[in-house]
């Protein structure tokens, strides 16, 4: 059988020769889906960032807290009373040691929000508990946003499983509401920041998931969560007469937090309109 065999290896040839394995060849070639890097270089730094400052908190508290006290101090907020010991049992060390008490509040409220471990919005009423309404909302906002953003990367390294499997079908509502607001997203995240039509810890896992830039993602975090920051820290401010967490929440406030969201979609109405017009 010559010519067989010489058509097979012919054959064998062209495919070789079509296989250009040189490094100018597998420049030319596209990537394949999913060989880009998980964390662009920006989030990588920001991440970097988020781990140090977790890391130097949780020193910073090991190091300055009365070691008789540990058991009254290092622990996480589950209900009002706890915030009530809480801010009893640290309001000297974070007077004495404010530095030290601000980074390890930091640490441990990023550490809460990455790994959604409940009991933040109780962190925020002991900050104003103890900071007052600025210092203490600017505090909050500043965590909230940075554990966010931790939460961001960890789900968008290794979440989608644990999304796709949690919440499914709002998942893919989620997916078609981005997709037809991919001119306008920065104003639709600011509406769902600010108003509590989805759950924030969904936020933060999802968003990488549907591919919302970290950049519009970290704008519209750190913006969005002032005015619920507000309200939490304020209601810290009169912590001896809140008798339910709901009580920060109730009709009025949802009221003008939806009033407030609803700013942010405006530009995206009218733009609509026009085209329709």
């Amino acid at each position: 059988m010559p010519f067989a065999r010489r058509d097979i290896e012919a054959a064998g040839a062209g495919a070789g020769a079509g296989q250009d394995d040189s490094p100018a060849a597998k420049k030319g070639k596209p990537e394949a889906a999913g060989a880009r890097p998980a964390l662009t270089r920006t989030e990588a730094v920001a991440a970097t960032s988020v781990l140090a400052l977790f890391v130097v908190g949780i020193f910073c508290v090991f190091r300055a807290a009365p070691r008789r006290e540990f058991d009254q101090i290092l622990r996480l907020p589950r209900s009002l009373a706890d915030v009530r010991l809480l801010k009893d049992n640290l309001a000297v060390y974070a007077r004495d040691y404010q530095a030290n008490f601000i980074l390890g509040y930091c640490s441990i409220y990023i550490f809460m929000q990455t790994f959604m471990i409940p009991g933040t919005i109780f962190m925020s009423l002991l900050a104003g508990a103890l900071f007052g309404v600025v210092k203490g909302g600017i505090l909050v906002v500043f965590t909230a946003t940075a554990g966010a953003s931790s939460c961001y990367f960890v789900s968008k390294l290794i979440g989608r499983p644990l999304v796709s499997w949690l919440w499914p079908e709002k998942l893919r509502y989620f997916q078609s509401e981005i997709g037809k607001r991919k001119e306008k997203l920065l104003n639709y995240m600011l509406f769902l920041r600010i108003t509590p039509t989805l759950p924030n810890t969904f936020i933060n896992m999802a968003s990488p998931i549907v591919d919302i830039p970290f950049h519009i993602f970290f704008a519209a975090t750190l913006i969005g969560l002032i005015p619920a920051s507000y309200i939490t820290v304020k209601a810290g401010r009169a912590l001896g007469d809140l008798r339910s967490v709901r009580e920060l929440y109730d009709f009025k406030t949802l009221v003008v937090l939806f009033l407030i969201g609803s700013v942010a979609v405006v530009p995206t109405i009218l733009k609509r309109k026009r085209i329709y017009e």
